[in-house]
């Protein structure tokens, strides 16, 4: 178990619970995928985050941070479906896609399932609040997936668009949990939304440096998986901007073929350029933005936890 899980232990086992029991369908191919899909690891860092930010601000009247956490779970694993057929990604977490199992149909709609069952979670809570932030996100994370599919194969993508697509499609969903446990708790809203904004900007930069110098026995996925997606990532950014022309054209061409076929070229020129460097000082600067959100926290053992995430997201090898 991840440090993050230790003090919340008893708490994600429950959460844990509820996703295998709110999984049960008549229908056994959705009750199968959809627990493969859970059961295929993970840090389930995002449910995590809800229980430490419901805690953290004192929470403790009842169990609705138990079913929040269930949900955004839910919410994740059905854009982690819908990703792997966009991508058409073979594996994921070290285990084969469902999608690569399954097919691409059986996949969409498992993720629909799932995405359809967080809300009915969600009406059970009843809490107008919560219901407009998972309704805000969901909407946001699916512009964030076409914003990126419709940048597949482009070159010439910038650093702020790079930001902003990652925003949506990875950060604005630690923003939300981190926002609903603050919504429970009664405290104030917007240094837990900074902080989730921040740690998840933080982890998608450290994991684009992943994709290309990671150890594939511990990330769970192929390297070079963005080079034969053709998605432009911010080392990648970086290297096209302070390499020579014959440089910037392999790149390119990568880019525009969705190929990493010159993966080990490629990462040369991004380490040489600094590529590697530029990125993690980036995610650096939202590490320590998510630092500074927790300035007014009350020091306790979920502070703690939540400090220690935040340089987590940029040393982590996983």
């Amino acid at each position: 178990m991840a440090f993050f899980h230790n003090c919340v232990a008893d708490e994600f086992q429950s959460v844990n619970q509820l996703i295998l029991d709110s999984l049960k369908s008549e229908v056994g191919l959705v009750e199968n995928i959809g627990s493969y899909i859970v059961d295929s690891g993970g840090k389930r860092l995002r449910p995590v985050l809800v229980l430490l930010s419901a805690l953290a601000n004192g929470y403790s009247n009842g169990n609705d941070h138990i079913k929040i956490a269930a949900i955004i779970e839910f919410i994740h694993t059905a854009t982690l479906l819908h990703d792997d057929v966009v991508d058409v990604s073979a594996l994921r977490r070290g285990r084969e896609t469902a999608n690569e199992i399954w097919g691409n149909a059986p996949s969409v709609l498992v993720g629909d399932f799932l995405y359809s069952r967080a809300f009915q979670m969600l009406v059970e809570i009843s809490d107008m609040p919560i219901m407009s932030v998972f309704a805000d996100a969901t909407n946001v994370i699916s512009e964030g997936e076409v914003q990126q599919m419709a940048n597949a194969g482009n070159p010439d993508l910038d650093e702020t668009t790079y930001k902003d697509v990652i925003y949506r499609k990875t950060a604005k969903l630690f923003e939300a949990g981190m926002e609903c446990g603050a919504i429970l708790a009664g405290s104030d809203i917007q240094p837990m939304k900074d902080y989730g904004k921040h740690l998840g900007m933080a982890f998608q930069i450290a994991d684009d440096v992943l994709d290309l110098q990671g150890d594939v026995s511990k990330i769970g996925k192929n390297i070079g998986d963005d080079l034969s997606e053709g998605k432009m990532t911010l080392p990648m950014i970086f290297a096209r901007e302070h390499c020579d022309p014959q440089q910037k054209q392999l790149i390119r061409s990568a880019i525009c073929n969705k190929s990493a076929e010159n993966f080990d070229q490629i990462l040369k020129i991004v380490s040489q350029t600094g590529g590697v460097d530029y990125s993690l000082t980036r995610a650096k600067e939202h590490s320590s933005l998510a630092l500074e959100a927790l300035k007014d926290l009350p020091e306790g053992k979920y502070k703690k936890v939540l400090t220690k995430l935040a340089t987590f997201a940029v040393s982590r090898d996983t």
